[in-house]
Formats: C-alpha cells, sequence, structure tokens
C-alpha cells in the first residue's frame, strides 16, 4: 500500500520481547494465531510476522520498507539494507547475543585450531565458513535446521551456536572456546524505502521512540522532600542522568527532589538517603527517556 510503512516483525524468540519494547514505545502490537498479520495502532504502519533469518532479504528485495532482526542474518545474507539503528534488546534480557565456538566438555578439543579437518554443525553456515577462512582453518560445516546443541559429539565435533546466557550450552555440557560475533537487534531499511522522505521520517521517528523506551528499561525517576538543612547532604547523595530538580515547597525551609538514576544503584541509595533525612521518598518506573 502505497504510504504506509511495511514493517517486519521477527517471528519466534525475538516476537514477544519485540511486541514488549514497542508497548514501552507508545505502539501495541496484537498477534493472532492464525495470521501473519499482526494489527498495530498505528494506521501508517503495516506489521507482517517474518523469522529474524529471513528479514534481511525480504527488506533487501523491497517487499517489506524496514524490519527488525539480528545484526548476524544480515551479515550471513550478505544482504545489501541500510542498518538504520542498533537495538540493543534480546529474548531474554537487554544485552548482546553472542555466537560461539563449543565442544563437548570432555573434548581434546581446546582452540579454534584443533578444528583442523573436524565436522562443526550450525544455522550460520556462511558466518563459521569466514571464520574459519580467516583462521586458515579447513574443517566441514554443515547447516544444523536446530537442536544444534546435541549434534556432539556423534553428529559434529563442534556447534557454533547463539547464546545469550550460556545456560543451554552448559544444560548440554558444552563448553565455548571461542567467540564468533556479537550480534544486536537492529532495524534495517530496503534502500529505495530509505530515500523517500515520508517513509524515512516514519523510520527515525519509530527509532527514537525505540530507543527512549530500551534506554528507560535500565532507569527510574525517584521524588523526595527534604529540609534547607539536609539539602546539601542529600544532594550530594544523588546520582543523576544530569542534575537533580529540586524546587521549593510552599512548606518554608522545605524543598521537593527529583532525579533519574539507574535502576541496580536504587534498592543502596534508597536508604542511606532516607538516613540522610529525605522524606516523601517516590519511585516510580520509566517508558521512555529521550537523549
Amino acid at each position: 500500500m502505497p504510504g504506509i510503512l511495511q514493517l517486519g516483525i521477527p517471528k519466534g524468540s525475538l516476537q514477544e520481547s519485540t511486541a514488549a519494547v514497542f508497548k514501552k514505545a507508545g505502539y501495541n502490537i496484537r498477534f493472532s494465531s492464525r495470521s501473519y498479520f499482526p494489527a498495530i495502532d498505528d494506521p501508517e504502519i503495516s506489521c507482517m510476522l517474518i523469522r529474524a533469518q529471513e528479514m534481511s532479504r525480504y527488506v533487501e528485495n523491497g517487499v517489506l520498507d524496514c524490519g527488525l532482526t539480528g545484526s548476524d542474518w544480515v551479515e550471513e545474507n550478505g544482504s545489501d539494507v541500510v542498518q538504520v539503528a542498533e537495538l540493543q534488546y534480546a529474548k531474554q534480557s537487554f544485552n548482546r547475543v553472542r555466537w560461539v565456538l563449543a565442544v563437548p566438555k570432555d573434548s581434546a578439543i581446546r582452540k579454534p585450531e584443533d578444528l583442523q579437518h573436524k565436522r562443526i554443525s550450525t544455522e550460520v553456515v556462511n558466518l563459521t565458513r569466514r571464520y574459519l577462512e580467516q583462521k586458515n582453518i579447513k574443517a566441514e560445516v554443515t547447516f544444523s535446521w536446530g537442536a544444534t546443541e546435541i549434534k556432539p559429539p556423534y553428529l559434529a565435533d563442534a556447534i557454533v551456536e547463539i547464546t545469550e546466557t550460556g545456560s543451554s550450552l552448559r544444560a548440554n555440557n558444552l563448553r565455548i572456546i571461542d567467540e564468533i560475533m556479537a550480534s544486536t537487534t537492529c532495524l534495517i531499511a530496503n534502500k529505495k524505502s530509505w530515500t523517500a522522505k515520508t517513509k524515512k521520517d516514519k523510520m527515525q521517528n519509530l527509532v527514537m521512540l525505540l530507543k527512549g523506551a530500551i534506554t528507560a528499561e535500565h532507569y527510574v525517576g525517584l521524588k523526595l522532600n527534604c529540609s534547607a538543612a539536609d539539602k546539601k547532604k542529600i544532594l550530594e547523595l544523588l546520582p543523576a542522568l544530569h542534575q537533580p530538580t529540586v524546587s521549593p515547597l510552599t512548606d518554608t525551609g522545605w524543598y521537593s527532589v527529583e532525579v533519574i538514576t539507574r535502576e541496580e544503584k536504587i534498592r543502596e541509595l534508597i536508604p542511606r538517603l532516607k538516613q540522610a533525612g529525605a522524606q516523601g521518598l517516590i519511585e516510580y518506573p520509566l517508558n521512555k527517556i529521550i537523549l
């Protein structure tokens, strides 16, 4: 449809985390078990569910104006697309994922060079072959249709597999001997669509809101009241995204203080502020931080 941004949503492991990030950015995506066309509450966007592994191909050939996928799959497919922005979130966290070279814990293989003339199973055949070429290692690389962790030692000597936490590798008695590449989710665009002003503006606005939602995941807001006598020592305790906002209250000699700070610091910060004289402390979540 002319003028409508055709957006690819990754089907599978990234689907729910993508919908959650979009919701914080202000977009509600609704999935149906019978449809590959999710509904979104923006009349200027039309969504389609595509596996992340294939996304860059459909963006490159213009079926989609843009899509969300991993930078690893863009590289694996060799797709000629515009990488608009990194959006650092994954299935379970807001960390990068890694493609790693792994072998059974009791394997005699200790380093990549030990893989000469061995068998490697993976979904990312091209990435793996380029990695081996750079290290001048000759090995047999075969495509894995899934359940790659169970291939060693009978069906392969080693695997190249994606990991976010490493728990699946450990559960299958595998150990990492090298990292192939780190990857993050990114918004990619078709080159022709990127030259269309209306669609480019829409994509840039979308990225701004998504990045704001992702940044906000790491921060909380904190409000408190304090007396003039305690203000100096309280402000010295406060880490801030920039500077705290300090406003006088109608009660003479009292101030309201508001700050945005890293969430992981808050559990140690609140008791210290209370001991320093802070009153009426309120912690609240944030939806977006636009820097």
